[in-house]
């Protein structure tokens, strides 16, 4: 089953690859600008280009001013104690058992510090799990190792693989083909043959599943991840404020070529999607 369904796969790139859709989404690939690349010594999250992802990088920021505080307060108390309660400082020490406003004061303020970062994370987590109406649904499932995705409201589906799939380093032909894809030998294993495409602005509802095993569906700069279980759907959503071209991978170990799951999106103008969708339906009907 799995190779008749990488077999359809292959068809279906080969023909997409030379139809007017793929031609729109290669042309988009070579002018949009790519986000959400991996970056040599860098430190921190890829930009934040949708609502959820910018609320919880900022959510992540102030957890981190907080836990440093408490982290470098109870270090300093440690020194302090070490330094000034050592026998050679202290020689008799102290025969109390306990100090109850100080039992209170480390109880009460732990819970304090717990209810103000709940009442700022809850209304985050709210915000990503309850999925608003769509302007656009999309289902992706998982497969041994690819993508397949269906527009289900305008009769659309394709598949999509990484190109050069299950290769370690890049080729003259895996060159030669990234760039006629508008990517560059440094989106190897980032790029693939077909990308969802979607507009600006609009809200994107992705039911995801799983064909064979468990995979996971993530784009970093979006603020998403969602596990695909064979036989159970689960959604995310998101709603891209930036035009560009954003890779994530699959992020849940599926088997011996999970390293070659990437996943791209596209994010365009309306018009633009507008001429990608009604050639989509020609070139790729579902």
């Amino acid at each position: 089953m799995q190779l008749k369904h990488r077999l359809a796969g292959l068809a279906a790139g080969i023909g997409l690859a030379f139809s007017a859709t793929a031609g729109l989404a290669q042309e988009i690939a070579a002018t949009l600008p790519h986000i959400g690349l991996p970056v040599d010594g860098a430190m921190g999250f890829q930009p934040g280009v949708t609502p959820v992802a910018q609320n919880v990088q900022w959510l992540d920021g102030m957890i981190l001013v907080i836990i440093t505080a408490i982290t470098l307060l109870v270090t300093g108390l440690l020194l302090w104690v070490a330094f000034r309660y050592n026998a050679r400082r202290n020689p008799t020490p102290a025969t109390f058992t306990h100090n109850s406003p100080l039992e209170v004061t480390w109880t009460v303020v732990p819970i304090v510090i717990l209810v103000f970062i709940g009442a700022f994370s809850l209304p985050v987590l709210f915000e990503e799990q309850e999925i608003p109406t769509a302007d656009i649904n999309i289902k992706a499932t998982g497969y041994q190792w690819f993508w397949g995705y269906e527009y289900v409201d305008d009769g659309v589906a394709f598949e999509s693989y990484m190109i050069g799939q299950g290769e370690n380093v890049v080729t003259p032909e895996i060159s030669a083909e990234l760039a006629s894809y508008g990517y560059t030998d440094d989106e190897f294993r980032l790029a693939t043959d077909s990308a969802v495409v979607v507009p600006v602005g609009a809200t994107v509802v992705l039911t995801v599943t799983g064909s064979d095993v468990i995979h996971s569906w993530t784009i970093p700069a979006f603020g998403v991840k969602q596990d695909a279980v064979p036989g159970r759907l689960a959604q995310l959503w998101f709603r891209a404020d930036q035009e560009g071209v954003y890779f994530g991978q699959c992020s849940e170990l599926c088997g011996k070529d999970h390293a070659y799951m990437p996943i791209t999106v596209q994010v365009v103008s309306q018009a633009v999607y507008d001429a990608w969708l009604a050639q989509a339906k020609i070139d790729s009907p579902a």
